[in-house]
C-alpha cells in the first residue's frame, strides 16, 4: 500500500527525507546530519532506496531534543558545577593545611609577636641614633691637637648638624616607603 508520503508496510509507515524534514520544522540537510550523526536512522525499502520509520523516527527525535534540552545539557553543568565544588573543596583543605602549619611554627616559637618586633626595632633606631649623634665628638677628638678648639668646636658642629640631616632624611625615607595601612595603624616609631 503506498500513500503520497511515503509507503506502508504492515502497519509500518516509511516516509521520505522531505516530510521528515517539514514535520522537524528543519532542512532536508539537517535531516541528513541527524541520519549521519546516528540519532535517527533509516530503512532500506527495495525500490524506494532509504526511508524512514515514521513514529519511531518521531520518537527518537523527540527524545534526543528531550536529552539535548534536560538531560545531557544538565549533567554537563552539574558536572561542571561539580568539578568546581571539588576545586572549592582542595583550596579549602590547602588553606586549612596552611593554617595548621601556621599555627605550629608560631607554637614553637618561629614568629615574632609584631609588638615585640616593634618594640625591638624602636630600642635598636634610638642606640643607633645615639651612636650616629656621637661620631661628630669622637672625630673632633682624633684631630683636636691638629685645629685650633674654635675651629675643632666649629667643625664639631657643622658635622652633628650633617648628622642630624642625614638621620631626618633617613627616616623620611623609611616612612615614604611604608603602606598607607601602616601610616594609618601607626605602625613604627619616632626617632
Amino acid at each position: 500500500m503506498a500513500d503520497k508520503e511515503g509507503a506502508a508496510s504492515g502497519g509500518v509507515q516509511f516516509v521520505r527525507v522531505e516530510v521528515i524534514s517539514q514535520l522537524f520544522g528543519v532542512s532536508v540537510r539537517r535531516v541528513q546530519q541527524l541520519t549521519q550523526e546516528g540519532i535517527i536512522g533509516t530503512t532500506e525499502i527495495p525500490g524506494q532506496g532509504r526511508r524512514y520509520e515514521l513514529v519511531p523516527t518521531i520518537k527518537t527525535y523527540i527524545q534526543y531534543l528531550s536529552d539535548k534540552a534536560y538531560g545531557k545539557s544538565r549533567s554537563e553543568k552539574e558536572a561542571e558545577l561539580k568539578e568546581q565544588k571539588l576545586q572549592a573543596e582542595i583550596a579549602l583543605k590547602e588553606s586549612q593545611g596552611e593554617m595548621h602549619r601556621m599555627r605550629r611554627e608560631i607554637a614553637a616559637g618561629k614568629y615574632l609577636d609584631a609588638e615585640e618586633v616593634a618594640l625591638d626595632y624602636q630600642k635598636f633606631f634610638v642606640v643607633f641614633k645615639r651612636f650616629a649623634l656621637s661620631i661628630p665628638a669622637r672625630l673632633v677628638s682624633m684631630i683636636s691637637d691638629r685645629v685650633a678648639p674654635l675651629e675643632a668646636r666649629k667643625i664639631e658642629k657643622e658635622m652633628n648638624g650633617e648628622v642630624k640631616r642625614m638621620l631626618t632624611a633617613f627616616v623620611i625615607a623609611g616612612a615614604a616607603e611604608r603602606p598607607e595601612a601602616d601610616k594609618e595603624k601607626g605602625a613604627g616609631g619616632e626617632t
